[in-house]
């Protein structure tokens, strides 16, 4: 049994005071006054042990990294009637990009982009009786956490500030890939993006990730099968047009928000998330992805 509790503090403390942390995302004006020196690691075993280290029970907003709930909870409810409105391609542009969705006729690359992940939130809008209420009821059950909420005033400000989203969302709807409102669906997306979370929660919500289905509570919420697809998007797809970087040097399926948090899993094995809103070039954390990568290259735990 390898020491992980040992493992994480000495990755925190070999980065906790590396000066080139990358740049907080200033875009959203309601993250840009983040601490860029947070820096917090959890780590939990599939047989249930824990470890952390900083500040992993600081809340921070999951931004992208909430795209993987609401896959999961429109592949539960549709099941694979879904791919019909997208693909499964690393689009090997930004996150943001528009060009590709015109050349594509409105059928975004992925669910991870942002046209993707637009489309799949019409999907909610459309499936759900109370889309906002049952999508955070989802991820509460997830994490076996009743205190996970939606911040209210970073979902306010992304809808201040979302025009390339407007855009994307309005270009969807003239290819007919859009079936509700522009302004409905971009609300609930904007609050889905706005999901505030710790490390902790977050690796207790991906749990079933890594457990075929099931959560930490023993319920199935989606089959094998499911998860096993969700998990090769997340390799593929989950870290914007940096995704085979971090398979290279990392080599785990995962997926990243521009707040800063990445979260990662081992199938079978573990889950890990990191924090720290310092963004590389690419929008991913900086010192996250450096911790992750030590992470799987002292411990020798990856997919390959």
């Amino acid at each position: 049994m390898q020491d992980f509790q040992q493992i994480i503090n000495t990755i925190h403390t070999d980065l906790k005071n590396e000066i080139d942390r990358g740049l907080v995302a200033n875009y959203i004006p309601e993250l840009s006054h983040i601490d860029a020196k947070n820096f917090g690691i959890h780590l939990k075993l599939i047989s249930g042990e824990s470890f952390s280290v900083g500040e992993s029970h600081v809340p921070f907003s999951i931004q992208s990294i909430s795209k993987v709930f609401a896959l999961s909870k429109a592949f539960q409810l549709q099941g694979d009637a879904l791919w019909k409105r997208m693909d499964v391609e690393p689009s090997g542009d930004p996150f943001n990009q528009l060009s590709l969705l015109e050349l594509e006729n409105g059928i975004p690359r992925n669910p991870f982009i942002n046209s993707g992940a637009i489309v799949i939130a019409d999907i909610l809008v459309s499936q759900l009786e109370n889309p906002k209420e049952d999508l955070i009821q989802f991820v509460r059950d997830l994490a076996n956490d009743q205190t996970i909420d939606y911040n209210l005033e970073v979902a306010a400000s992304e809808k201040a500030t979302g025009f390339n989203n407007f855009a994307a969302a309005n270009l969807l709807k003239s290819f007919r890939n859009l079936e509700n409102d522009v302004d409905t669906v971009l609300d609930f997306y904007f609050h889905q993006c706005a999901i505030e979370m710790n490390c902790e929660q977050l690796t207790n919500a991906f749990y079933l990730f890594a457990n075929h289905g099931t959560c930490l509570q023993n319920k199935q919420w989606l089959s094998a099968s499911q998860i096993k697809r969700i998990n090769a998007i997340m390799l593929t797809c989950g870290f914007y047009d940096e995704a085979g970087e971090f398979a290279f040097e990392v080599g785990l399926p995962g997926k990243s928000g521009v707040g800063g948090g990445i979260v990662a899993l081992l199938p079978n094995n573990l889950v890990i998330s990191t924090w720290s809103p310092g963004l590389n070039p690419r929008g991913n954390s900086k010192i996250g992805m450096q911790a992750l990568e030590a992470f799987t290259t002292k411990t020798k735990l990856s997919i390959f």
